[in-house]
């Protein structure tokens, strides 16, 4: 049996994209997923791709939303 540094090491050598999946196959024993909260999480993101398809909104960049969320908060 492998103890935890060796555990990690050998997930640190995996290509990103597995890195990536073990991550979230970890995360999800600390934090299961519950199927009603994604419903309703893709529900908002189907409107919110329809509002931007639409024109109704406009996109913010991100570097522009980091840029103030630093400002406000002084980071």
């Amino acid at each position: 049996m492998h103890g935890m540094k060796e555990i990690i090491q050998e997930a640190e050598s995996l290509p990103v994209e597995e890195r990536a999946i073990v991550i979230d196959s970890l995360l999800r024993t600390l934090n299961p997923p519950d199927v009603g909260i994604d419903k309703e999480w893709l529900k908002v993101a189907k409107r919110r791709v329809v509002e931007l398809r639409s024109g109704s909104v406009n996109p913010v960049p991100g570097n522009e939303v980091f840029s103030k969320i630093r400002e406000r908060f002084g980071r």
